[in-house]
């Protein structure tokens, strides 16, 4: 099925041009522009195919590509027949679908908050499995073909083969063809696939990884997730709502382990313990081997983190493996061109040039830059988005790095958890290692209006700040829309505004926003209403 675009789209993606032109970098410093009529020049003058040549289309190729045709480039993407990425394919995007879809179901069986609202469903709430899993396809589809059509509406070359360094300057080989292409600056955006750990055998139907959850096979009645970051919790939220029991492995002390302490405790009260939840930590998964849906479980065997003893066999219906991502990056020719990887994590600067190797001795690489998961400076599709349109302000020679403590995060449970910034267990490390003194300040959805009305009262916005400057260092929310709310915070943050300032800026009423309007003011000793 082809998705089409409204002709005012791409109207819209015309003034793009115009609109990137005002693109405003924020580093201290700036070397001169080139001129447009010099970019336009330089395919020509310089006998490349292509002024940038990207390799990887998720999130942070696209952006690239469309701030490099915003510039005048010509500008080649090499997708490997995988427009979208895994965001759109097989992560953010559908797996947004399947929280949306479960969450309905979760509210509609509810019965003590629809009551407390006045509401009263008759009979029993059903969803149909299928239905849920063709909602997350077909919009995963849909934006594929969005961001497909976008490319095409800005004249961007789509070569749908995977790109390989060659090992020559320059020189970028469609790894389906064999033909190979030249262009002055090659950006790397391969993006990254599920790490499985020794031991635990994947077969995407019993042991899946995300990509394998994402199609929802079946509900299963009991469901073991390794790992309780980000990926397994958002689908112990969806699992729970569809009636399964999720048994969390970590295989660190705590759960939530990346989390700000605080906030992982209130989420474990309001996630784990008052759902069909429960876990252990300290505990590796040693071997997981594949069952047969309702005839053979899958068995986990777990061990102690420390002394490796066995400590617990576990038999379940399914297992999810959510340990984390690692680079796509095998295969890519890198070491022809001299690049060292570490598991896989290709380094680089500030500005996303490429280097030789991690560490002080690593040397730039000329015309090659690498964003998004690959570099693993920040393994969140935005910040490889961002990443990408602060390689082509490099490559246009306007200085321009990307300030990454600026760069919000979300995970979609519900409710849902919001940060930016440092965990406050790291503010407290970093304002001692500076000689700053960290302030504190809190709000909370239970003396909110807007919160009460929806009868979601539950959470808190924490604020973290600089007292000496007064400036905003970090935000941490769980509560209903979390993650539209810690928008206002990034921007904060990456503006440099004080708690003050913040203090004095007028938030409608009754909104959300006001838990935050409720901690800045009290960050300055004010009272909110």
């Amino acid at each position: 099925m082809k998705f089409y675009l409204p002709r005012s789209f791409f109207f819209a993606l015309m003034a793009l041009g115009e609109a990137v032109e005002a693109f405003t970098p924020t580093s201290k410093t700036f070397s001169s522009r080139r001129s447009s009529s010099s970019l336009k020049m330089m395919s020509s003058e310089g006998n490349f195919d292509f002024d940038v040549a990207i390799i990887g289309c998720g999130v942070g190729g696209h952006g690239a590509a469309l701030h490099a045709r915003g510039q005048n480039l010509k500008t080649a993407v090499f997708s490997g027949n995988d427009v979208g990425g895994t965001c759109v394919n097989r992560g953010c995007v559908p797996s947004k679908a399947l929280l949306a879809a479960s969450g309905r179901v979760r509210e509609m069986r509810d019965a003590k908050h629809l009551n407390d609202l006045g509401i009263t469903v008759d009979g029993e709430v059903n969803f149909d499995r299928a239905g849920i899993a063709d909602h997350a396809k077909n919009l995963a589809n849909r934006v594929k073909g969005n961001l497909e059509n976008s490319l095409i509406g800005l004249k961007v070359d789509v070569i749908p083969g995977r790109g390989v360094l060659t090992g020559k300057p320059h020189e970028i080989r469609d790894e389906a063809t064999g033909k190979v292409y030249s262009a002055k600056d090659i950006i790397l955006a391969p993006g990254s696939i599920p790490f499985v750990p020794p031991g635990i055998t994947v077969d995407e139907k019993t042991v899946f990884t995300s990509d394998g959850a994402l199609a929802l096979p079946f509900v299963p009645e009991y469901v073991a997730i390794i790992g309780s970051g980000y990926i397994g919790l958002e689908f112990s939220d969806v699992y729970t709502a569809l009636g399964s029991e999720v048994t969390f492995i970590e295989a660190l002390p705590m759960i939530m382990p990346t989390f700000d302490r605080e906030i992982a405790k209130l989420a474990e009260r309001l996630l784990i313990r008052e759902r069909a939840i429960d876990y252990r930590t300290n505990v590796f998964a040693s071997e997981v081997v594949p069952g047969i849906p309702g005839e053979k479980p899958v068995l986990i065997k777990m061990i102690d983190a420390k002394t490796k003893e066995l400590v617990e066999t576990l038999e379940v219906d399914a297992a999810m493996v959510a340990t984390g991502r690692v680079p796509n990056t095998k295969n890519m020719g890198l070491e022809d061109m001299g690049i060292e990887t570490q598991r896989g994590f290709v380094a680089v600067n500030e500005k996303m040039q490429v280097l030789t190797k991690h560490g002080e001795d690593g040397q730039v690489i000329p015309n090659i830059y690498c964003i998004g998961d690959a570099n693993g400076k920040m393994m969140l599709a935005h910040a490889a988005s961002a990443q990408g349109i602060s390689a082509v302000e490099n490559i246009c020679g306007r200085e321009h790095v990307v300030n990454h403590d600026a760069v919000p995060a979300a995970c979609f449970t519900h409710p849902e958890i919001a940060m930016v910034g440092p965990t406050e267990e790291q503010c407290i490390e970093r304002a001692a290692k500076e000689g700053w003194t960290l302030g504190k300040s809190q709000g909370s959805f239970r003396a909110n209006s807007k919160a009460l009305a929806e009868g979601e009262g539950q959470g808190i916005a924490k604020v973290l700040f600089n007292k000496d400057t007064g400036k905003v260092v970090a935000v941490h929310i769980i509560g209903i829309h979390a993650a539209d709310l810690i928008q206002e915070c990034a921007n904060a943050v990456s503006a440099g505004t004080t708690v003050k300032e913040l203090s004095m800026m007028v938030h409608t009423h009754p909104t959300l926003c006001e838990v935050l309007d409720e901690a800045f003011k009290g960050a300055v000793g004010m009272a909110s209403h």
